[in-house]
Order: C-alpha cells, then sequence, then structure tokens
C-alpha cells in the first residue's frame, strides 16, 4: 500500500481529518522511531471541519499504534493470580457461560456494560442490540456520562431532543462569542484556531471567555470574566437581567416560539447586577459589558463544555444558557446558537446509536413505551423485552459492585480506574466484583489491574467505522492497516457474544458497512435522521452533516448545517421551553477546613488518561509532569514556593503536585491537570480528590469543583518526590 488513507482524528470531539501514508513511500525513508515504522501523519485539507489543520495530538497519533498494545485474550481466576493467555474461543466460551449463569442466579440486569466515545457507531449500536434487546438490560452507559450528559439532558428538556443546533461554520459568522467553562484553545484547538483567527481580522467581534482560570483561551477574549466556581447560573440570570432592563430581548421570538417565560422571568428578576458581582467576584462594570456584548449583537454563538456540563447544576447551567438565546432570538440562524463542543471523538455518533442508560438508538428514550415498541418491532424482539427503566449509570455500576447487584462488568475502550471521581472507593468497589471484562487496545492501563478477562481490540486505524463530532458532521474513518495480532473490531467481539448466546439471526452481519446500514434505519424521521448516509457515501462524497435523510430511491438530500432554521421544535406543542433556575453553588464549597476549591481539566497535549499520549516521546517531554497551579497570593500565605510539591487533601482522598504559581488562577482557587494515572505518576490522581455527587438530571458527577486543604511538604521530602517522579520516565 502506498497511497494514504483519509481518515479521522481519534482524540477529542473536533472531528479533524486526517491523511495517513504508510511509513515506506518511494524514494522516501522509512519513517521510524528505530524500533517501529511510523505511519505518516498530516490534516486532510479536504475535511470541512479542520480544513487541513492538525494539532500536536493528532499529528503523532501513529506513533502509539503499536506501543504497549494488548495482542491476545487473557484470563485469570483471580485478581491475585496471573493472566494467562487463551484463545478468542475460550475467551468467548467463558464470557457466554458466565453471562448465562448471571443471568440465571441474578437476572440480566445484573449485567453492565461501561462503554466509550472511542468506539465507532457500529461498535456503540451492536453493544445496544446485544444489552438493551437481546439481554433486556439497559446497563449500557459511557464515559459520555462523565463528559456530555449535561449538554444532552439540556439540549433534550429546552428543544425536545438532543442535537447541537449549530456547525463550524457559524465560528467565522458569528457577531459574539461566548465561551464558558471551556478551554478550547487546548481542549478543542482546532475549533479555537477558526474562531481565533476569524476574530482576529474582525475586531468588530466579541469574544467573552468565562472561566475561573485565565487560560490561553481568555488570553485571547475581549472580557475574561474570572467568576468564581459555582456561580456559572448567577451570571448567566445577571446578564438576563441586564437584558430585561435595558429591553434589549426579542419579545416576538419569545411570544412566537417559547414557552415558559413568565417563570423564567421572575427568577432573573432577583440577579441585580450588585448582587451578581459579588457572588461572582467580578465587577459591575465587566458584568455590564458581557451583557452589552450580548445583546447588541446580532448574531451570538455560545461554547461550552466540561467546566458547565461536569456539575450537580449542569443540566440547569445548559438551560440556562439556552435560556439567553431563547430570549433574544439567537437560535436557527448563521453565527448564532448554544453549541456544545463534544469531549471525545463520537460521542455524538454514541448518542444516535443510543448509548447511555435511558437511550435507545435514534434519540429514542427507554422510558418512552412508543419508542420502545418502535425498537423491538424493528429489532424483531416481542414486546416488553426491553426494559422499561433507565439502567445504571455509570456512578451506579460502581456503587451496585459495593452493594452486589452487579454480577458482571464489562468495560471497553475506556479506563476508570482514572477517570471516575473519588477514586479510591472506585477501584475498592472494582476489586469487588465478581467478574470484569477489560476490551482495550492497550495493555497495561490502570484498568487492567482490576480484570478478570483481557480482550485486545483494533482501534480506528484497524476497523472501518463511523464517527459524528460535535457539529453532527460524519465521517468515515477507514481502516489503514490490519489489527494487530489477534485483536479484533468491537463491534465484532459483541456480535460473535450474541450469537453464541442464541441470538444469531439478530448479528447477521459480515462486515461494519451492514452494522451502520442497519443503523441508520432506525433514525428514519427522527432529528438525527441518517437514513440517506452510508459507508459509500461517505467514501465517494466525503464526511457529511445530519439530518441527511433519504429521498426517493437513492436520492439523498445534504446535510443540513443547522437544526431549528424553522423555529419549530420537537416538544409536544412546537415551542422551546424557557428553565427557571435559581443558583444553589457548588456540591461541596469551602469551608475552614478545606478552604480552597480544586478545579481539574485537561493540557493541550495529553488528552484523558495517557493510554495513547503517555506512550508519545514529544507529548511526555511538553508536559512532563503535573502540577498544582496556585494564585501568589495564596501562596504566600501558606509558604509555598515555585515548584514546591505540595500535598493535597479532600475529605476522600490525598495526592501530591508540583506548585505552579501563577496569576493566571483566581484566588482561593486551584487547578490540576487530570491525565495522570498510577502508571505514570506517583500519587498524582486528581479523581482521588473529587466527589461523585451528580447533576439530578444529568447524572453527571461534578468532576469540576471540590473542596481541598493544601500542606507545602518540607524540602527532603520534596526532593525525594521529585527523584521518584523523574525515574517515571
Amino acid at each position: 500500500m502506498t497511497e494514504s488513507t483519509k481518515t479521522l482524528c481519534p482524540y477529542c470531539g473536533v472531528g479533524c481529518g486526517l491523511e495517513v501514508s504508510p511509513p515506506a513511500q518511494p524514494h522516501k525513508t522509512t519513517n521510524s522511531d528505530n524500533q517501529n515504522p511510523i505511519w505518516r501523519v498530516r490534516g486532510d485539507k479536504s475535511h470541512p471541519s479542520s480544513q487541513g489543520m492538525v494539532c500536536v495530538k493528532g499529528a503523532t497519533i501513529a506513533e502509539s499504534l503499536d506501543k504497549n498494545r494488548l495482542h491476545y485474550p487473557m484470563v485469570r481466576d483471580s485478581l491475585d493470580q496471573e493472566f494467562r493467555q487463551v484463545s478468542w474461543d475460550e475467551a468467548f466460551n467463558i464470557i457466554t457461560q458466565r453471562i448465562q449463569t448471571v443471568c440465571l442466579t441474578q437476572g440480566s440486569a445484573a449485567i453492565c456494560m461501561y462503554g466509550s466515545g472511542q468506539f465507532q457507531t457500529e461498535d456503540y449500536y451492536t453493544a445496544q442490540k446485544l444489552l438493551k434487546g437481546c439481554l433486556g438490560t439497559n446497563n449500557f452507559d459511557a464515559n459520555s456520562r462523565l463528559c456530555m450528559s449535561s449538554a444532552v439532558a439540556g439540549y433534550i428538556q429546552s428543544f425536545g431532543s438532543d442535537g447541537p443546533p449549530c456547525c463550524y461554520e457559524d465560528l467565522e459568522l458569528t457577531d459574539c462569542a461566548f465561551l464558558i467553562g471551556t478551554n478550547a484553545a487546548e481542549c478543542h484547538p482546532i475549533v479555537f484556531n477558526r474562531l481565533e483567527k476569524y476574530h482576529r481580522k474582525n475586531r468588530q467581534v466579541k469574544m467573552i471567555v468565562v472561566d475561573p482560570r485565565r487560560t490561553p483561551t481568555a488570553e485571547a477574549a475581549d472580557l475574561h470574566l474570572a467568576i468564581r466556581p459555582g456561580t456559572d447560573i448567577d451570571l448567566l440570570n445577571g446578564i438576563a437581567h441586564l437584558l430585561m432592563r435595558w429591553n434589549l430581548i426579542d419579545l416576538g421570538f419569545i411570544d412566537d416560539y417559547t414557552s415558559n417565560f413568565s417563570a423564567y422571568a421572575e427568577v432573573i428578576r432577583h440577579y441585580s447586577p450588585e448582587v451578581v458581582a459579588r457572588q461572582c467576584g467580578i465587577s459591575i462594570a465587566d458584568l455590564e459589558t458581557a451583557a452589552r456584548y450580548w445583546g447588541e449583537s446580532g448574531r451570538v454563538l455560545s461554547l461550552w463544555s466540561m467546566g458547565v456540563n461536569q456539575s450537580t447544576e449542569g443540566t440547569a447551567k445548559v438551560r440556562t444558557l439556552i435560556n439567553l438565546h431563547l430570549m433574544t432570538g439567537q437560535i436557527g440562524k448563521p453565527g448564532a446558537g448554544p453549541f456544545s463542543l463534544t469531549g471525545q471523538p463520537n460521542a455524538m455518533g454514541g448518542r444516535e446509536a443510543g448509548g447511555l442508560a435511558h437511550l435507545l438508538p435514534g434519540y429514542r428514550l427507554v422510558k418512552n413505551p412508543q419508542h420502545r415498541a418502535e425498537v423491538e418491532d424493528f429489532w424483531q424482539l416481542k414486546r416488553g423485552q426491553i426494559s422499561p427503566h433507565a439502567g445504571l449509570t455509570a456512578w451506579e455500576m460502581i456503587t451496585g459492585l459495593e452493594t452486589g447487584i452487579v454480577g458482571l462488568l464489562w468495560i471497553a475502550a475506556t479506563n476508570p480506574a482514572v477517570s471516575m471521581p473519588d477514586l479510591e472507593r472506585t477501584k475498592k468497589a472494582l476489586l469487588r466484583s465478581p467478574f470484569t471484562i477489560y476490551q482495550d487496545a492497550y495493555y497495561p492501563t490502570e484498568t487492567s489491574a482490576y480484570a478478570h478477562v483481557l480482550l485486545p481490540a483494533a482501534q480506528w486505524s484497524e476497523k472501518t467505522g463511523v464517527m459524528t463530532n460535535s457539529e453532527r458532521r460524519v465521517t468515515l474513518c477507514s481502516a489503514f492497516r490490519q489489527p494487530p495480532h489477534q485483536a479484533k473490531a468491537d463491534w465484532e467481539i459483541f456480535a460473535e457474544v450474541g450469537r453464541r448466546l442464541g441470538f444469531a439471526d439478530k448479528f447477521a452481519f459480515n462486515n461494519s458497512a451492514e452494522v451502520y446500514a442497519e443503523f441508520v434505519q432506525l433514525t428514519r424521521g427522527r432529528v438525527c435522521d441518517l437514513t440517506g448516509i452510508s459507508h459509500e457515501q461517505l467514501r465517494t462524497e466525503g464526511a457529511t452533516q445530519w439530518p441527511h435523510p433519504q429521498v426517493g430511491s437513492g436520492d439523498q438530500t445534504n446535510g443540513s448545517k443547522r437544526l431549528y432554521t424553522d423555529l419549530r421544535f420537537p416538544t409536544s406543542d412546537g415551542r422551546a421551553k424557557f428553565a427557571a433556575y435559581y443558583s444553589q453553588g457548588l456540591a461541596e464549597p469551602p469551608d475552614p477546613d478545606y478552604p480552597f476549591v480544586l478545579t481539574t481539566g485537561r493540557l493541550y497535549g495529553h488528552w484523558h488518561t495517557q493510554t495513547r499520549t503517555g506512550r508519545i516521546a514529544k507529548i511526555r517531554s511538553m508536559h512532563p509532569e503535573p502540577f498544582m497551579e496556585i494564585h501568589p497570593r495564596d501562596a504566600a500565605k501558606l509558604g509555598i514556593t515555585d515548584n514546591q510539591m505540595i500535598e493535597v487533601r479532600s475529605r476522600r482522598g490525598e495526592a501530591m503536585f508540583k506548585a505552579k504559581v501563577t496569576q493566571a488562577i483566581a484566588p482561593g482557587t486551584v487547578f490540576v491537570p487530570m491525565h495522570w494515572g498510577k502508571l505514570w505518576a506517583d500519587n498524582a490522581e486528581a479523581n482521588a480528590l473529587t466527589h461523585p455527587e451528580a447533576c439530578p438530571d444529568s447524572l453527571q458527577p461534578e468532576l469540576k469543583a471540590c473542596a481541598v486543604q493544601l500542606t507545602p511538604v518540607c524540602l527532603e521530602t520534596t526532593a525525594k518526590n521529585s527523584q521518584l517522579l523523574s525515574s517515571q520516565w
């Protein structure tokens, strides 16, 4: 093979197109790291989302393909034993026999799967059919629960359906970009590059960034609002108060296309500038500037990510942000609307396929009897086969291990032994699991230590499938190399288990294109209609946005750039719904014993738990060790100096970080990156500190904030820890 393959970057939800070429090409030296040939990666200039741009993660992705891969199925009877290599046949027999035993002894509700936005849509769909359809358990959740579920709940409650209504073209059409709870410059860099370039060329365009940290994103803003953690709703209601006071609202839009405005108006009446400025820790002048930027702009685009979603008020924050769009008519037109930035490369595709515990394929809900019946009929199941009850969320699976209601836990393409909140409790629960299957491309990971069965998975480079990015753009990710040794695609593993459990007719797929062709039929007539999309269509026409319904015989429409352009919403009355929320603040506010708010986040080079990026030398050199940002005023009070080791304690655990004294963090708040698990540093797990309290609607944990105390470590201990950290590399 000498020609390049077009595919998609498998990191964040931006969905950048890549072109990948073989390591050896005519008249060129072989690309190698002295151990393994390395495929050449560059941005795909024809991909409309990224336009040829690529960040350091995408540029170096091929260097991880052969690093520490899991090659063969492995099993052990107990966690204190060593793994032994087995054949796929033996592994499948062990898994199917265990599933059958659990179904007989505890019922199918004791079977759980925790999946991942790393899945392709075909993987997601096959897993839903196996668990929710054939086995009758809705206990499938994904790491999107920790990432995007508040956005999902907010969209559904405000508009009647999930689905970001905007597109990336809006980044270059807006008059005012309002970024809240997102460090897009580091976490969604190509999206931010497009926005920043447009902003620099058009100085009349305003950019507002809301973040307790002065991040690279905030550095580019016309206005940075460094609010106190937990005061997002105060700020948003305060902006709404001023828009009402100044009559910068669209009464015609409100009357014709929305409902429940009067209840919202009553709430925002209580959020005067004086109250909001005091609560948020900002000036009245800055609050008024933000409101004027929004109210006087013809096209306002809001963007948010984990800083909004990962909160006990996550859904309320999303809906309160959407309220601002509804009261000013800022939706359904170019350059305007509420736009969530997805964390995982195919979290959107997972939502389309029903890949959360309360969802079914085609943006359906398990609690809706008509939705269940539609899926049962399509899958040719008897009525009532799909449970009417939402399944266990990711955290409920952990607590289910504690109480014994979970008899089998299947984890695939994610690393909960680093990413889950209240990490020590999570690890203790994983130790209690009667039977854990762990399916991943890499070994070891932190989670592999808790598995009874290891299944080697093919990753994006070795299987062909579809992913959907933040702007609803569907891209075919074509395989460009063979899976190493005995690794298999995730959907193939799920399908084979289904066949061995007696559901051969439900999993008669010969390839992933057939899986996708079946799945899209379940989206017919839904907001996320994908019936005009196929592997072949994507291969010949390139990436496309949904909705993309099939029209006639083989005649397909172009993907729609935006949702709700007709200002009709899939709610009971066709109107978007205002939500009235008072601010509740943090679930765990600071107090005299734990006086600081810890917030966590990502760095530009690393991604999630370093399963890939930790194995790439260039990225490790960019971010060689974890750290803690602390304001100089707080550091001086505690006698903390730059690069000194700090012990950080919460009510749940403790960790050690090297201090980074900086004015980029607000006083009273400290920041640590979440990437370092046990394999990559000693005692530096951010989630050893966080708590599992969650949004009551989205059930997404508040990973973004918890109360901590700080203790500087003596110089002798600091030196020892520095040597220990250095030895990890």
